[in-house]
């Protein structure tokens, strides 16, 4: 490459929920220069693509904002990525979701109207806006469940994901430890449950400790229950793997649970980590959500 060659653009498709954080996204790739479109009719997105590739220097970062504002958002979706693609350029598509109860309390808070919004309630609409919008987040690189999440840290896993490269026989990982008092994160694909584990929540010299911490982990994984599991569960992840690679599958979220999310959750999906980077399965990432409750 010569030195004065323009780099392929940095295209990121951001799409999701009304009230699942996009306008906070939005405004993220922003701050760190990109050119946001956002609302843009489902019409104008092959132009945007032709602008895209015909100006690189100028659109050398680009966030572009997708949803049902933009009518048939799948269609819009795969018009614009294909548009890209054909151009030589590869979008990734991120996709951000919470929880139902999150989404009204945001929008009342709030006092928007939901683009979907009519006489039969917000409950309605979004169960609506989540099935008509269940194809594009299949096709994402990056889901995100922004429940629980502080600005800070959607910016940091929203990065974090965008950052990672995975090879064809790869795929990229993401590990959460949670707490179920607190809710299942809702972009695990597989859940594990650890609550059959002794917790060091009753013992009163590990109760302040996290699963970080040599002390918690030697009391789990000193624990025979512990190391039957984590067994188990890489035979079957041996197995599941290269099946989900040849079924086309980019990502897989791996939600590992506890009661409070601070102990035993925190050592097993480390050592799950662990494990698959030692196998070079993909990349991987490990997100503690309740870490921070303390």
């Amino acid at each position: 490459m010569t030195s004065d060659a323009v780099a392929e653009p940095a295209v990121v498709i951001v799409s999701g929920l009304s009230g699942g954080g996009k306008t906070a996204a939005a405004k993220l790739f922003e701050d760190l220069g990109y050119t946001v479109v956002d609302n843009l009719p489902g019409e104008l997105l092959p132009d945007l693509a032709e602008l895209v590739s015909s100006d690189r220097q100028r659109f050398a970062r680009v966030a572009i904002v997708l949803d049902v504002r933009s009518g048939d958002a799948t269609l819009a979706l795969a018009a614009m990525r294909g548009a890209l693609e054909g151009r030589g350029i590869r979008p990734r598509v991120v996709y951000l979701e919470a929880s139902d109860d999150v989404l009204i309390r945001r929008f009342s808070e709030t006092r928007h109207r939901h683009p979907l919004g009519d006489e039969r309630g917000i409950a309605n609409s979004i169960a609506e806006e989540r099935r008509r919008l269940e194809p594009v987040r299949a096709e994402a690189d990056v889901v995100l469940d922004t429940s629980e999440l502080s600005l800070r840290q959607l910016r940091e896993r929203l990065f974090a994901q965008l950052a990672t490269e995975v090879r064809a026989d790869q795929l990229a990982f993401q590990l959460i430890s949670f707490g179920f008092k607190f809710g299942v994160p809702l972009e695990s694909d597989l859940v594990f449950d650890v609550r059959f584990m002794q917790n060091p929540f009753y013992v009163a010299d590990l109760r302040p400790l996290s699963g970080l911490t040599d002390e918690v982990r030697a009391f789990v994984l000193g624990q025979p229950v512990a190391t039957r599991f984590l067994s188990f569960l890489q035979e079957f992840l041996t197995f599941a793997i290269p099946a989900y690679i040849s079924e086309g599958k980019t990502r897989l979220t791996i939600g590992v649970g506890c009661t409070g999310g601070y102990h035993r959750s925190i050592v097993i999906a480390e050592e799950i980590a662990t494990w698959l980077r030692e196998q070079d399965l993909g990349p991987v990432a490990v997100f503690h959500r309740e870490l921070d409750r303390t």
